[in-house]
């Protein structure tokens, strides 16, 4: 396997205006490329790498076993890697670059919602089919201006909707809290739309919320919002972060004086969070996209392929990309030519796919899937298996 890559260079004054044209092209190369955007460098290299691993691992199983017959012919799969390092701009330079200078035939990633609803309006703009693995944000699907869901546009996790609605269930239900603090990056969208959606359910369920604390990417001093939600007596602490913010407002927040249990979202999900929370997590609970402790035949397999290539056990960010290349090497089978629209209507055909991370299943006419999550609780270094919560 041939592996290209190219950092994401190109002004962000290049538009998806100027694209316009070349999103039907036929690909009459010798390989199928694809392309992955993937947050390398930035705020959160751990994603990225994760997911780059997995989205390797992949192209490296399909081109052992032959590669991919399309209409009659056999390719071998070549990824094109983009690193957007983890901003927006980049992320629309690279979107850019692979659909108009690449030619590739589709795009995996970003990840993190701050890159992938932009690089989806690029796709979208220029018909190209793009599947986020982990952005779980309702905008990267939705076009805002209609209403209506993106045509290009899939993911292979759930929704914040959804999740908002488990973790405000799991904290009422489970954890028996009738008060709440809400803690989160207001200029991030993900953790953003958890916080309000957390909110809502939370009320709805005849809980309090105590506190709406906000700070700001790149902030360090959390001290004045945390004597706040000290103050106001909280039952729990929602904190839909990322992994690289909660390890040092969890600690910041034991020191505080705040002992309630913390309650996070899958931005929680890197192993690097137990490192940089230095024990300030310890018995607490996030929801994930899947457990590698309670894995189904087909997630086995992979964390044993993925644990020996690599040294360590996939988090969900490698597992979900996983299984975005393996809904696209099922659109590519299904697909009668190697063209953008066809691969994208036969996505859209792709039904009850089995995956490490479940059951996938897109809803009529959407590139949402109906899935389940699972909750998670930190012990010692690992995440460990809580409960299952279903659609």
């Amino acid at each position: 396997m041939r592996k290209t890559i190219f950092l994401a260079v190109l002004p962000i004054a290049i538009t998806a205006m100027q694209l316009a044209g070349c999103g039907n092209s036929t690909h009459p190369q010798d390989t199928i490329k694809v392309g992955l955007i993937v947050e390398l460098t930035g705020d959160m290299p751990a994603v990225g790498a994760s997911s780059r691993n997995a989205a390797e691992l992949a192209v490296g199983e399909i081109n052992a076993a032959g590669g991919i017959a399309v209409g009659g012919k056999t390719y071998p799969v070549e990824l094109v890697i983009e690193d957007n390092a983890s901003k927006p701009d980049q992320s629309v330079a690279a979107a850019n670059k692979l659909i108009s200078q690449d030619n590739v035939v589709a795009i995996i990633g970003p990840n993190a919602s701050l890159g992938a609803i932009p690089a989806a309006e690029i796709a979208e703009f220029n018909k190209t089919l793009l599947i986020t693995p982990w952005s779980t944000n309702p905008k990267t699907t939705l076009d805002t201006s209609s209403g209506k869901p993106k045509s290009y546009v899939f993911r292979a996790c759930y929704t914040d909707p959804f999740e908002g609605r488990v973790l405000a269930r799991f904290a009422t239900e489970k954890l028996g809290a009738k008060k709440a603090a809400v803690f989160y990056d207001v200029a991030s969208e993900a953790p953003k739309s958890q916080a309000d959606l957390f909110r809502q359910t939370f009320a709805e369920l005849g809980g309090q919320i105590v506190a709406f604390e906000t700070y700001t990417t790149g902030d360090r001093d959390f001290s004045a919002q945390l004597t706040k939600i000290k103050s106001a007596g909280p039952d729990i602490v929602f904190l839909p972060a990322y992994y690289n913010d909660v390890g040092l407002i969890a600690q910041q927040a034991r020191r505080a004086g705040i002992k309630q249990p913390l309650v996070g979202s899958d931005a929680w999900s890197s192993p690097e969070l137990i490192k940089l929370a230095g024990g300030a997590v310890e018995g607490d609970y996030f929801a994930n996209h899947y457990a590698a402790d309670i894995a189904t035949p087909a997630a086995k397999k992979f964390i044993d392929a993925y644990a020996g290539r690599y040294g360590n056990t996939p988090d969900d960010v490698a597992a979900l990309t996983y299984d975005a290349m393996g809904l696209l090497s099922a659109a590519l089978k299904k697909s009668p030519v190697l063209d953008r629209k066809a691969v994208r209507d036969a996505m859209a055909a792709v039904a009850d796919y089995e995956g490490v991370t479940g059951i996938i299943k897109f809803a009529p006419g959407s590139g949402d899937p109906v899935k389940s999550a699972v909750i998670m609780q930190v012990k010692g270094d690992k995440f460990v298996w809580v409960m299952n919560a279903a659609p």
